[in-house]
């Protein structure tokens, strides 16, 4: 390496340890998504680094994924909790069959955004995805616990109606998609569309079982699952796109505190789908405030 390039490398390296000494002065900005579970998982976060010893600052709720997405490129906000099949959108790859698998959906955005100066941490074990959900004693009763086995049930004449928006039922990745994978498909009289109808509609038409109503469009990690006795159907043949929460933290922040990679881990692992219902169904449900849910959380597993 000649004097001016090792020059070049010297100053190169001094202005970006410069960069960090200033930012390990700064507080870390937090934020999250302005829905329940953006809320639970955002102050999980930040009290979790303020545990470990780290300056935060609360954004939490700030907005939807765009705004977040913006803010973390331009530096307003340090560190958010995302979903790993919004990288479909991020890249303009929606077409790519990486989002159904897990693991192929978490390396591909870890390795796109690393090239953004964004670092994507350990994600939970959980899916917040489109899901069909059926009452709990009708799963107990024909031992549904699947797709395949509700296509079953179908096609031996059980009784089924599901409440679903509008959405769900037309777009060809929701529900026409779950039909020609499983092999089964619902007649106009097994539906209730719900014009405009979100999951919390969804899921109080299963549970009060209006106008017959068994099932119910769902999120995977919907806080009012547990509460109201729905059970999640499992996708095992990856219909829909996978979207695993994890922390995604801006690098140069990453660097200037990177303990927080091993302080978030073992929070984030042992957040499971039911652990996710649950934690939502708090908020949702209960009417506890996010804060306190996340902070007894956090006790509970010794954090």
């Amino acid at each position: 390496m000649s004097r001016f390039m090792k020059g070049l490398f010297a100053l190169a390296l001094g202005a970006l340890c410069a960069v960090s000494v200033a930012q390990a002065g700064k507080p870390v900005v937090v934020s999250s998504k302005i829905d329940t579970e953006g809320a639970v998982l955002g102050q999980i976060i930040l009290q979790r680094l303020e545990a470990g010893g780290i300056e935060v600052r609360d954004r939490l709720q700030l907005g939807g994924t765009s705004i977040l997405r913006g803010a973390l490129n331009s530096g307003d906000i340090d560190i958010y909790p995302e979903y790993t099949g919004n990288g479909a959108f991020f890249f303009d790859m929606t077409d790519s069959d990486v989002w159904h698998d897990a693991e192929q959906a978490y390396a591909t955005v870890r390795e796109r955004d690393a090239e953004n100066g964004l670092i994507w941490l350990a994600p939970a074990d959980a899916n917040n995805t489109w899901a069909m959900s059926v009452r709990g004693d009708l799963a107990r009763a024909h031992g549904l616990v699947t797709l395949q086995d509700l296509a079953d049930y179908l096609n031996r004449g059980g009784e089924f109606k599901f409440a679903a928006s509008a959405e769900f039922v037309e777009s060809e990745q929701a529900l026409p998609a779950f039909q020609s994978a499983y092999g089964f498909e619902l007649r106009p009289d097994q539906l209730l569309v719900l014009s405009g109808g979100n999951t919390a509609a969804t899921m109080r038409a299963a549970a009060r079982q209006t106008s017959g109503v068994n099932a119910a469009m769902t999120y995977g990690t919907d806080g009012g699952i547990q509460a109201l006795d729905l059970v999640v159907l499992e996708d095992t043949l990856g219909v829909q796109p996978v979207y695993q929460p994890a922390p995604v933290v801006r690098q140069m922040v990453l660097e200037a505190h990177p303990e927080i990679a091993d302080l978030l881990e073992p929070v984030f692992r042992a957040l499971n789908m039911e652990t996710l219902q649950h934690l939502n169904g708090q908020v949702a449900v209960q009417g506890l405030s996010a804060r306190r849910v996340a902070a007894d959380f956090l006790s509970d597993l010794g954090e």
